[in-house]
């Protein structure tokens, strides 16, 4: 089983929230349940991106802090992505507890607003807390730590047990709104392109023309096909640092490259080769020059996927796992 945690609140020492999403970590792990964490307050550069981690979980929380009016900004824009780019499908079946600690009016409105939000996508309801709390220190009275366990334990149940919910009216949105349709675009290219460039074919054909121009600039300079089709292989296999029983494939499409840069790591080894590949757990689109400035040290994956500068489709985790596969001094 495992279980994402998103929390909307700011990050301060004294959120109360932090106290309840750490203890009910706590218990979620003791039961042997894989716990995974995103701040958005850190990844409000790529919250866009995040519905692709609901496509693993099996349940969700969905934590934030009431500390003038309403849920926030973060969680709102976390909600927003996940209309409009979430697996509809796949969320159709995962469980979702609600918290919200206040500091001031309005954790019952939080908590009822997060709860309606969630089945509206589709998802399913779990029990949730919220509380009005002005101090975190009074979260350290045993009967509140008992109350937030007993939480978790609860979560846990009805997701192992896959307890089913009455029907509500608010998941009749659904039918009576347009859904946004599917589209083959990141999240990123969706936001930037315009009407225009939303057209398939349009998209493919600047594509070409970009391909032919790079093509042409590079015989120009006297770039040959030889010399383009090695171009970062060296310098994956000299940064590649093997772990263990990780296996994973990285797709690269590299502007201005008839053909991908195809790496596979198994068993501890590392292969590059420029080809065609139908599937890889990663693909990654992104400049000639930006993976130049990472294979140089100057840059991370991480980094320039945060700062915009390249966009992927799959895994995530499997994502994260390139600066520590490939170390560039």
């Amino acid at each position: 089983m495992k279980i994402n945690i998103y929390y909307g609140g700011r990050g301060l020492i004294d959120d109360p929230t932090l106290f309840v999403i750490n203890k009910m970590q706590a218990v979620l792990e003791e039961l042997h349940v894989t716990v995974e964490r995103y701040d958005l307050h850190e990844l409000k550069n790529t919250i866009t991106t995040l519905p692709q981690t609901l496509k693993s979980a099996d349940g969700v929380i969905l934590a934030t802090t009431v500390e003038w009016y309403g849920i926030g900004g973060y969680m709102q824009s976390f909600l927003d992505a996940c209309w409009l780019y979430a697996d509809k499908e796949k969320l159709s079946k995962i469980y979702m507890c609600p918290i919200v600690m206040a500091t001031t009016y309005g954790e019952r409105e939080g908590k009822l607003n997060l709860s309606n939000a969630w089945e509206i996508l589709g998802g399913l309801p779990c029990s949730g807390i919220c509380g009005y709390i002005e101090d975190v220190e009074l979260l350290e009275n045993e009967d509140y730590i008992r109350l937030i366990e007993k939480k978790a334990e609860n979560m846990y149940r009805t997701i192992s047990q896959k307890f089913p919910s009455l029907p509500a009216s608010n998941q009749a949105v659904k039918q009576k709104v347009n859904m946004t349709k599917n589209s083959d675009l990141t999240p990123q290219e969706t936001e930037q392109l315009s009407k225009y460039a939303a057209d398939d074919a349009y998209v493919q054909q600047q594509k070409e023309d970009i391909s032919e121009l790079a093509s042409m600039f590079r015989n120009m300079m006297g770039v040959t096909d030889k010399e383009d089709s090695e171009k970062f292989i060296a310098d994956f296999e000299k940064a590649f640092h093997p772990e263990d029983s990780t296996d994973v494939t990285y797709l690269f499409q590299i502007e201005g490259h008839k053909l991908p840069l195809y790496i596979t790591v198994e068993s501890g080894e590392v292969k590059c080769v420029y080809k065609e590949a139908p599937k890889a757990d990663v693909e990654i689109s992104i400049s000639d020059e930006k993976l130049t400035a990472i294979t140089k040290g100057n840059m991370t994956f991480q980094r320039a996927f945060m700062a915009g500068d390249m966009r992927m489709k799959g895994d995530f985790k499997a994502l994260r796992l390139l600066d520590t596969l490939f170390v560039f001094a």
